[in-house]
């Protein structure tokens, strides 16, 4: 893996303060945002089933627009309404 001068400093320093190697970070680094991806990919593929089967809950761009103005207004809507 080719990593620029400024973060092979910073991941040395990182190592030496933690008592582990650069190599053991950067497995631990890359496993974290495997996972994360993975989680992000199947919610995507989740959400996308969803509206493929037609049975969503979707609500128009209007009503979200007219929600998103009303935010932190006295017609803020609660969440009872």
């Amino acid at each position: 893996m080719r990593l620029d001068d400024k973060t092979l400093e910073r991941l040395s320093a990182i190592a030496k303060a933690t008592g582990r190697s650069r190599g053991a970070l950067m497995s631990h680094a890359i496993e974290r945002y495997a996972e994360s991806e993975a989680w992000q990919v199947a919610a995507i593929q989740e959400a996308m089933s969803v509206l493929s089967r037609a049975d969503a809950d979707l609500v128009d761009h209007a009503t979200v627009a007219k929600e998103l103005d009303a935010w932190g207004t006295d017609g803020e809507p609660t969440m009872a309404e």
